[in-house]
């Protein structure tokens, strides 16, 4: 059984008789009920896309995957193509099918991922847990401003925004967490 705090952005569960996929996290809304997490997800056999809000003590029937290992090839337009690296099979995903991962993944990078499969279709993407990525645009830091934790925003070579420490400049590598989009520390 998948609880709902295991839910996170490519995670495919059954919810009632839907097969679906989580393209985006949207949040956690607190209420006098408890808390609830709001998702936007696909179903998987439709192609529909809508938005689903669970309470964080349900739980969900997982659903079976097959995994293969894979690299990002090439992207045309907003579609991601895969190859498999034993089989050099490529597999299309569209921009919405890989959701939040679009943000942490280029086809110069050297990583693999794994690509979840439902009845021999591509369904989801699972990144590495960290990945390395470099910073193009940054607000300068203020000198001595570095007591507690403050951050910045900045902008990554994939085009998203992070927040970073007020230490980062442009051009500095960072290491970043996908789960959550944290950074985790500087790279030299």
């Amino acid at each position: 059984m998948l609880m709902t705090s295991d839910i996170r952005g490519g995670t495919v569960f059954k919810s009632g008789d839907d097969v679906v996929v989580v393209q985006r996290m949207l949040g956690i809304k607190a209420g006098r009920a408890g808390q609830v997490k709001k998702l936007r997800v696909k179903n998987i056999l439709t192609g529909q896309t809508s938005e689903l809000g669970l309470d964080m003590g349900e739980k969900f029937e997982e659903v079976h995957l097959d995994f293969h290992k894979m690299k990002l090839s090439y992207v045309d337009g907003d579609t991601y193509i895969f190859m498999d690296q034993e089989s050099f099979e490529q597999y299309e995903l569209s921009k919405e099918d890989l959701g939040d991962n679009v943000g942490y993944i280029t086809p110069e990078d050297d990583f693999e991922v794994e690509v979840a499969f439902y009845d021999e279709k591509p369904v989801s993407v699972t990144l590495p847990t960290a990945i390395v990525r470099t910073i193009t645009y940054c607000e300068p830091g203020i000198k001595g401003d570095t007591s507690g934790k403050t951050q910045k925003p900045a902008t990554l070579d994939t085009g998203i925004q992070v927040s970073v420490p007020l230490f980062c400049e442009i051009g500095t590598k960072i290491k970043l967490d996908t789960r959550d989009g944290s950074f985790i520390e500087r790279v030299k």
